[in-house]
């Protein structure tokens, strides 16, 4: 398929848009600063990182089906309260705490 350099372009564009909404470092609410530590701006995707090695690190995932993690207390802190979320959930609660770009 060949697409004209105009939709090329268009193309090149929304994807930057949506790789920089994951890269560029944002100043973080308070939940989330106390959660990595004290630090001030992060990435959507370092945040992400962080949070999945917490988990991997805790050991917080269910043993009787490692789709499901069992939030601790300083999980609950960032995931509005849940006591426990889908893996497929994760990036969704990441994002909450991030803005939407304005256009």
């Amino acid at each position: 398929m060949v697409l004209p350099p105009q939709a090329k372009k268009a193309l090149f564009q929304e994807s930057a848009k949506k790789l920089g909404n994951l890269i560029d470092p944002i100043n973080l609410p308070s939940n989330l600063r106390e959660f990595t530590g004290g630090q001030s701006q992060m990435s959507r995707l370092k945040c992400f990182i962080r949070v999945w090695s917490y988990i991997k690190d805790n050991n917080l995932q269910d043993p009787r089906n490692r789709n499901l993690v069992n939030c601790d207390d300083k999980l609950r802190s960032i995931f509005l309260g849940k006591n426990k979320f889908e893996l497929s959930e994760l990036p969704g609660l990441v994002k909450l705490h991030f803005p939407a770009k304005s256009k």
